[in-house]
Parts: C-alpha cells; sequence; structure tokens
C-alpha cells in the first residue's frame, strides 16, 4: 500500500503537535513506521488519506461496538446539534441516559457523567477517598486508569514500598499514597492490606485487563478483591472503561457476577464522542457536591450532543438481545481460526480472550500478568502487525493493548483477516 498522503501529514504534525499526535500510542512508535491517517469510517472499515482500506479491530479503542457512523447516533448526534451543542445547564436527555445506564448496571443507583474515562477515574478516587476518610489506594501493575497523576505510578518492590511516579510531573508526595499489586495474585494484594491496614480508601482494577494485551482474571480472583474489599472498610473500584456495556449488557459485573463499589465508563457509553462517567450506589454518589462534601465539576461535563450519541448506542444494545451472543460468536471464530494458523506455522503464542476482547501475544506460556505479557517477542509482533496493515487489516499499533471486535464485521471479513495472518505469519 501506499502511504504518500499520510506521510506527508504526520510531517505537517509534528510541527505543531508533540510527537504529531494528541494521543501517544498513535505515533506508531511501538512498532515503528507512520501512522496512518484517517479520512472516514464506516461499518467495520476505516478509509485513510491515501483511498487505502482497512477492516478496524481497533474501532475507536472500543467505542465502536456497532461499527463507525451507526446510523441512529449519526441522525441523533445531527438532530440534537440543531438546537445547539452545549449550554452548561441540565437537560432532560442527562436524565434519560442516566436512568438507561442504572436499569442496565447492577448494583449502581446513581451517575455522574464527566468528558473522560480519565475523568472518571480520578473523581471516582477523590469520592472513595472522602467517603472513607482514608488517603491510600491499590492499583495493578499493567492496569491503566488515565493519565491523572494518581495512576502513572511504577511499581516499587515488596509488600511496604511506595510507588514511585514513572512521570516526570507526578510528584513523590502524590506517588506515596498509591500502592502497587500484581494482576491476579491475591496473596499479594493481602500482603499490602495487611502492611497497611485501615488506610486504604479504594482498590482499583480494570476487572478485565485491557491496557496489558487482554487478561482475564483467574478464576475467583474479583471474588476474592471484594472479600477483601469488604473486610478491610475499602472501597472496590470496577475501571470499566473498556469493559462496560462491552462484555455484557451490565458489564464484568454483570459477566462474573461480583459487585464492585464505584464503576467507572467510558468509550461505549459515549457512542463514539467524549464521554466518562463513575457511579455507586446512594450514599456514596451523594457524597457528591451539591449534596456532599467531595467536589467534582465539568463544563462540558453532560454536553448535549455526547449524550444524544450515548443515549441511542445505549438503548440499541438494551434493545437487542442477541449482540452480546453475535459479539461473542464472532471473536471465538476469530481465535479458532488465528489458533489454527499460528499452531500450523509452528509461531510461539498464546492467545487471551474475553467476550469481544482479545489479543494475540508472541509468547507460549500464559499471560496472567503485566511481567508475563513483557515476555513476548515484540519484533515478532512488529513484523506481524505492518505485514497485516500491507494487507488492510488495523490492528492495534502495540503489543499491550487489546484488540476490540464490533458487530459490524462479517464472517467474510473474518476470514479475508485469518487468510491475511496465514500469508503474514509466512514471513515471521
Amino acid at each position: 500500500m501506499l502511504y504518500k498522503r499520510s506521510s506527508e501529514l504526520f510531517v505537517e504534525a509534528n510541527k505543531v503537535i508533540p510527537g504529531g499526535v494528541n494521543s501517544p500510542v498513535r505515533a506508531f512508535k511501538a512498532v515503528g513506521g507512520t501512522p496512518i491517517f484517517i479520512k472516514k469510517a464506516k461499518g467495520a472499515y476505516l478509509y485513510d488519506e491515501d483511498g487505502n482500506k482497512y477492516i478496524d479491530y481497533i474501532n475507536s479503542w472500543g467505542p465502536m461496538i456497532l461499527g463507525h457512523a451507526y446510523e441512529p447516533v449519526v441522525n441523533a448526534v445531527i438532530e440534537r446539534a440543531k438546537d445547539g451543542t452545549s449550554f452548561g445547564t441540565p437537560t432532560e436527555l442527562e436524565t434519560k441516559i442516566a436512568a438507561l445506564a442504572v436499569s442496565m448496571v447492577p448494583n449502581i443507583d446513581k451517575i455522574r457523567f464527566v468528558s473522560s474515562g480519565t475523568e472518571a477515574c480520578m473523581s471516582a478516587i477523590r469520592l472513595a477517598r472522602g467517603f472513607t476518610k482514608r488517603e491510600k489506594i491499590i492499583k495493578f501493575s499493567g492496569c491503566y486508569h488515565g493519565h491523572s497523576d494518581s495512576f502513572l505510578i511504577a511499581a516499587g518492590s515488596g509488600a511496604v514500598t511506595f510507588g514511585v511516579p514513572n512521570s516526570p510531573g507526578v510528584t513523590n508526595g502524590t506517588a506515596k499514597d498509591t500502592l502497587l499489586a500484581n494482576y491476579n495474585d491475591i496473596e499479594n494484594v493481602k500482603e499490602l492490606f495487611e502492611s497497611n491496614k485501615n488506610q486504604i480508601a479504594a482498590l482499583i482494577i480494570e476487572p478485565v485487563a485491557g491496557n496489558m494485551g487482554c487478561i482475564p482474571p483467574k478464576k475467583d480472583f474479583l471474588r476474592q478483591l471484594r472479600t477483601l474489599c469488604s473486610e478491610n472498610g475499602t472501597l472496590l473500584i470496577f475501571d470499566e472503561v473498556m469493559t462496560g456495556f462491552r462484555l455484557a449488557k451490565g458489564g464484568v459485573q454483570e459477566l462474573f457476577n461480583v459487585d464492585a463499589d464505584i464503576v467507572c465508563f467510558g468509550k461505549v457509553i459515549g457512542g463514539g464522542l467524549p464521554v466518562g462517567a463513575f457511579a455507586a450506589r446512594e450514599e456514596i454518589m451523594n457524597y457528591l457536591s451539591p449534596l456532599g462534601p467531595v467536589y467534582q465539576a465539568g463544563t462540558l461535563s453532560g454536553n448535549p450532543l455526547a449524550m444524544a450519541a450515548g443515549y441511542e448506542m445505549l438503548k440499541a444494545l438494551n434493545d437487542d438481545k442477541e449482540v452480546f451472543n453475535r459479539l461473542e460468536e464472532k471473536t471465538a471464530y476469530l481465535e479458532r481460526g488465528i489458533n489454527v494458523v499460528l499452531t500450523e506455522k509452528n509461531i510461539e503464542f498464546s492467545i487471551n480472550r474475553v467476550g469481544s476482547m482479545i489479543s494475540v501475544h508472541f509468547d507460549a506460556s500464559p499471560v496472567y500478568d503485566f511481567e508475563t505479557a513483557k515476555n513476548g517477542d515484540n519484533e515478532t509482533f512488529k513484523k506481524f502487525f505492518h505485514g497485516l496493515l500491507e494487507k488492510g487489516v488495523y490492528i492495534a499499533p502495540s503489543a499491550y493493548e487489546t484488540w476490540f471486535i464490533t458487530d459490524a464485521l462479517s464472517y467474510e471479513d473474518l476470514d479475508y483477516t485469518i487468510q491475511a495472518i496465514k500469508e503474514v505469519v509466512i514471513q515471521l
């Protein structure tokens, strides 16, 4: 494929945007080469500025669960925009989408809308600290909860070691209140609770991880976390920015039958527009201003265009009783096909999948946390990525990102992808 126009645009972007991109993974630094610039998208496909067409397995990092330019969402945004794009005052639509979300997700009474997943997770942590009157939090290595200071923390060693900042601009004072745990390691989490008795306000986790590739929780891991948090007066926060309204109508709480105290949302809940949200039972949410002492605000929170898009998306997912079964079946079909191809070619690999999230790790050993994810052969992944790109298949440009499947994919698309993988791996 030719990428002349994309290359030219990247040169121009670098002159006025740091690194030429507004979010780092888009720069292709993990895989090399020049990022493609997208002109339009429809259904399961992307079209770049050079006229190339791609089957899309990123889907805007998750929101396009029903495909790009999904007609009910597009129409809702157009109609809403005719009456104004932002008011900074309450609208009926905010109540409608809030009521719908609360009806779909177990164990929540109230929800507040913000403008991003980062903002949702940041606000959830502040709320948890205010509600429990404690300061420390536990997060897991490899889980990404946005770029708020509390979350950009690298692991220390041992149960009593505080995290240290892994980005300039994050203070040591902030880092000291973040404790690092190993994903899927319940004994490690127990040690942290033992070493910090009555000090931990919240434990936040991607209940199905997507930022070190797709990594499912081990059997009973989430339930064990629920027990530990309940025993220690700590709030359990599920970061469902990726998984909410994607893995099931009620997200991971429904899928694994484990209740969280606070749930964070993003991506699907906005229908492709910038939306985040956090939700909990009434006694916790009423701790927020203007009812309670914990302050959180946002000029564009509940933006009418975003609420219109999100409402149509959630309504479609709520009304279609088979959509999650179709997503499961399509993703399982893709998994089986990839498995056959890579096995036949004697490639060392493992595949993780939960529902419509899937990732291929180029390592034969099981991948169950950040350390095992790092064992993958990144050089092989780079060749794999660029080989598929040349064949019109667009996967995440990083070995540490999950793929997201859309219902707009046809089985012909899946068969083409499997055949493309077969042709690419011959060159690995």
